[in-house]
């Protein structure tokens, strides 16, 4: 069997997802599968230096020949949405070309991110004349209105709706992270027999509790074990409401023993660093991302760790840094919209604490609830990481992946 990726990231650069794309990848190698992927030049998280070695690396090959990189020269991604918009049209038409003269391609198998790469498979699909199975990890135009980027039924927002009727339209086979984004397309109108729900795994043993003796990110920055920690690990953007954790430390700024501790990057950074300091929060610090390897370290020095959504976004987003908390056996914080997936799995399981998103009140009373039982942080950790080794380890979840793809392409012969 010979996959088709076209991707608009791929390794060395760094993203929240990116272990996903690579654990599928090496199982798909793992069975035997060949690939071809079509990739820009790399850009994200990554130096100056390191960019320029790869404008020099136009094919590689993993997995022992079975995965077969293409590289095509692209300019840098900038910060601005104009920017990255206008750096994904020019990836889309390189891919379009790319896909279309590609060779011996049995099936296409793309991601939802940037929202226009599942369109372009379509056009790739027509050519070729294979299946096409779409990976559909955000959906748009929803998570644009929710960001702020745009209104429902603006002329952008009914483009979207417009691409993403016809990607779902061509879709063989839709995967989707959540029964809540099950239902959302379904609404739509995409047949449930074309949806398939894999949620999101994680690398039970990359992504492990570390104890604090052990956990070396304490002394590298130069933070005391004695105090209760609140983590967020991430992106920086308003779609992510970074505001609610700095009015939470503002709201809990008399209490000593409680501090904030920020890892990310992203859009909103130098308004959110504004906001913080203008507040003289003593109780916040902000750090950059860590490399990948070292997520264990950086939500296990967690008491409890957060995830947020603006208020509106919750059932277009599956935040799949929750599993990475639960792995490591880290309480979480959850200040999201009711009514979701990621609510019910909180509570049913008790992994951690639940508040509607936007609500500071509510969000401020979790924290202090868990530092005055702090022996439920401890609970809700050991809970939520039984609860990915019984049911989205990495095995588990390419399996997965894998059944789909031979099913699909098992009928198809038939």
């Amino acid at each position: 069997m010979n996959i088709l990726f076209l991707s608009s990231y791929f390794h060395p650069e760094q993203a929240a997802s990116f272990y996903l794309w690579e654990n599928l990848r090496e199982a798909f190698a793992d069975r035997g599968y060949n690939m071809e992927l079509y990739a820009p030049t790399p850009t994200r998280g990554i130096t100056n230096e390191t960019r320029e070695e790869y404008k020099r690396k136009k094919y590689e090959e993993f997995y022992n020949g079975r995965l077969k990189v293409k590289r095509f020269s692209m300019i840098r991604e900038g910060k601005s949405p104009l920017q990255r918009a206008f750096r994904y049209l020019l990836c889309n038409i390189r891919h379009c070309y790319s896909g279309c003269n590609a060779k011996t391609v049995d099936i296409i198998f793309v991601g939802s991110t940037p929202p226009t790469q599942g369109w372009i498979a379509t056009k790739v699909k027509r050519k070729l004349k294979v299946p096409f199975v779409y990976c559909l990890q955000d959906i748009f135009p929803d998570s644009l209105v929710g960001t702020g980027i745009t209104k429902k039924k603006s002329l952008l927002w009914k483009i979207g709706r417009k691409i993403e009727d016809d990607i779902y339209k061509n879709a063989d086979k839709i995967i989707v992270i959540s029964e809540d984004f099950k239902k959302n397309i379904i609404e739509k109108g995409v047949p449930e027999s074309k949806i398939e729900v894999i949620y999101n795994w994680v690398d039970e043993k990359a992504v492990v509790p570390i104890s604090r003796n052990e956990n070396k990110l304490f002394d590298e920055l130069g933070l005391s074990r004695d105090l209760f920690y609140i983590v967020y690990a991430g992106n920086l953007g308003h779609a992510q409401n970074i505001d609610i954790i700095i009015d939470a430390a503002n709201e809990l700024s008399t209490r000593e023993d409680i501090r904030f501790v920020i890892f990310g990057s992203g859009g909103s950074e130098k308004e959110l660093k504004g906001k913080a300091a203008k507040l003289n929060l003593k109780n916040l610090t902000f750090f950059p991302i860590q490399p990948s390897e070292r997520i264990s370290e950086v939500y296990s020095l967690g008491n409890a760790a957060i995830v947020t959504c603006k208020p509106g976004l919750g059932k277009s987003a599956m935040p799949s840094k929750t599993w990475s908390i639960m792995s490591s056996g880290t309480a979480i914080l959850a200040n999201f919209d009711e009514e979701t997936e990621l609510q019910k799995i909180i509570e049913t399981q008790k992994i951690g604490l639940f508040s509607k998103a936007g609500d500071v009140e509510k969000f401020s009373d979790a924290i202090v609830n868990l530092y005055e039982n702090s022996e439920r942080c401890l609970e809700f950790g050991k809970n939520g990481r039984n609860f990915i080794l019984k049911n989205l380890t990495k095995e588990v979840g390419t399996s997965k992946y894998i059944d789909v793809i031979n099913n699909l392409l098992n009928n198809r012969t038939k």
